[in-house]
């Protein structure tokens, strides 16, 4: 691989991988770490010293390193991945699920990831002390259509029209990832989904909860919580539903104006096309690390910038 070229300007670094020339060079090191930890646990009785035996295409830590990040920002077919580094898609495809458990190890270690549940008020001050207000919102991605019907009605999205993985992500005034939920079926409802997981009933009450009308009746448990009126819908029992007044409006508006940073936050990981395009892998749970790994390298960019 032509790593260094790439690395030779900020444009097409980040086009090829989502971060700058000097995020991904300060990221260089704590991968290396990683990867010998991994290969000494895969290979405990090894006698031959690392570095023995045939060289691969993928040669040097950085090579590795821009390889997995160009698969998800890229998301290309594994055929395509293997003709650009001139492997078979088989063994490109072994590569990829060989370095992205390392990946997530060492955006961990940065402490960048976000937290995938929190179980109590308590929990939430003693991560996030400095906290006063979370946006929250929920994030669906295309999927392949499944032959089964079964698991067409289990995930099909009918706010999407079409089938769908779904997450909610709580982020901060910063578009900090704080909280990412397990990724379950697009069917599911955002406010279900998020009570699942007590997303809501886990926050301090001191701390303002900015939401959507999706989280409709997350305010009778969090009472610190900022979410648009619905207008009344039009029924058999209510053929002419009276419309917003002029200060239910205007109070919509702001909230909205402010709520727009879980938005921005979800456009900042979705600039991985691993979220953008529909999810053609077949391993089980391998979505739900795309899109932690895209959090965690949307945070770590937030880091570096700030």
């Amino acid at each position: 691989m032509r790593v260094q070229s790439a690395l030779k300007s900020d444009r097409l670094c980040k086009s090829l991988t989502g971060l700058t020339v000097v995020e991904f060079t300060q990221l260089v090191e704590s991968f290396k770490k990683n990867l010998l930890e991994t290969r000494i646990k895969a290979r405990s009785n090894r006698l031959r010293a690392f570095g023995g035996g045939r060289t691969g295409n993928l040669v040097t830590v950085e090579d590795k390193l821009f390889f997995s990040l160009m698969y998800l920002k890229c998301y290309p077919t594994y055929d395509v991945l293997g003709w650009i580094v001139d492997f078979h898609r088989t063994r490109a495809c072994q590569q990829v699920l060989f370095l992205l458990p390392i990946l997530e190890q060492t955006l961990g270690r940065q402490l960048v990831l976000p937290i995938r549940k929190i179980n109590s008020p308590e929990e939430f001050m003693k991560l996030f002390p400095e906290i006063k207000e979370v946006f929250g919102d929920a994030t669906e991605r295309r999927i392949q259509r499944p032959k089964s019907q079964k698991r067409q009605r289990k995930l099909y999205s009918g706010k999407k029209k079409v089938h769908t993985r779904k997450n909610v992500i709580m982020a901060d005034e910063k578009k900090r990832i704080l909280v990412l939920t397990k990724t379950k079926s697009g069917r599911r409802h955002d406010k279900r989904l998020a009570d699942k997981d007590n997303l809501f009933q886990s926050l301090p009450e001191k701390v303002t909860a900015w939401v959507d009308t999706g989280f409709e009746g997350i305010q009778h448990y969090h009472h610190n919580t900022l979410i648009p009126v619905k207008k009344f819908r039009k029924s058999k029992h209510n053929p002419n539903p009276p419309p917003l007044t002029q200060k239910q409006k205007e109070s919509n508006r702001l909230i909205s104006s402010f709520r727009v940073i879980a938005e921005h936050a979800i456009s900042g990981i979705k600039r991985y096309n691993c979220l953008q395009q529909p999810f053609r892998n077949k391993i089980k749970q391998l979505d739900d690390t795309f899109i932690l790994l895209s959090a965690g390298l949307w945070n770590y960019h937030l880091q570096l910038s700030s």
